[in-house]
């Protein structure tokens, strides 16, 4: 039973930082966040407010939820990006993302003003990740909840996973109804 909902909380497997991070991984990474809101909309855009209530695991979030997620989460993401770009390893303040799910906002029946601001967030931070130098990719963070630096490379890996995962998420509770 343990197992079977790790399964349903990390359906995609936790985020692991490759040994080597190359060219290559960094462009699709890029690709998977850019990506990342027409995919939402595909899977959401039809569903009725009975469906964006399923959750995608006992315990877990809505699927309206997820999405209004997505979107703080994101915002928060471009802001540590651009304090590590213009700070030296600046300290990135923590949320309490639970807590920001539950409130007005987070529960929102209506997709369609998160939609836009995740379409708009996400050009913008495909903007500034696919023209960062050789230079900016070990530029660094610190996440104090974590205790630990990130790299901007590992970094734009993490938020191609948090799409994926989130999208799995998605996907999970559509595909169960919400029933497990």
């Amino acid at each position: 039973m343990e197992e079977e909902l790790i399964k349903l909380k990390f359906p995609i497997g936790e985020f692991t930082k490759p040994d080597n991070i190359n060219n290559n991984q960094i462009s699709q990474w890029i690709d998977d966040i850019e990506g990342f809101p027409n995919k939402v909309e595909h899977h959401t855009k039809n569903l009725s407010v009975e469906q964006l209530n399923w959750k995608y695991r006992p315990e877990g979030w809505t699927i309206k939820q997820v999405v209004h997620h997505c979107a703080d989460s994101h915002m928060n993401s471009i802001i540590r990006f651009k304090l590590a770009l213009t700070e030296d390893t600046p300290t990135v303040r923590p949320y309490y993302e639970g807590r920001w799910a539950n409130l007005i906002d987070g529960n929102d029946d209506k997709l369609d003003d998160t939609m836009l601001l995740l379409k708009g967030l996400h050009a913008k931070l495909g903007t500034l990740l696919r023209n960062l130098s050789p230079e900016d990719l070990p530029k660094e963070f610190v996440h104090p909840e974590h205790g630990k630096h990130f790299r901007l490379d590992e970094t734009i890996g993490v938020y191609s996973w948090h799409c994926n995962h989130h999208l799995a998420h998605i996907k999970q509770a559509i595909e169960y109804k919400g029933n497990f």
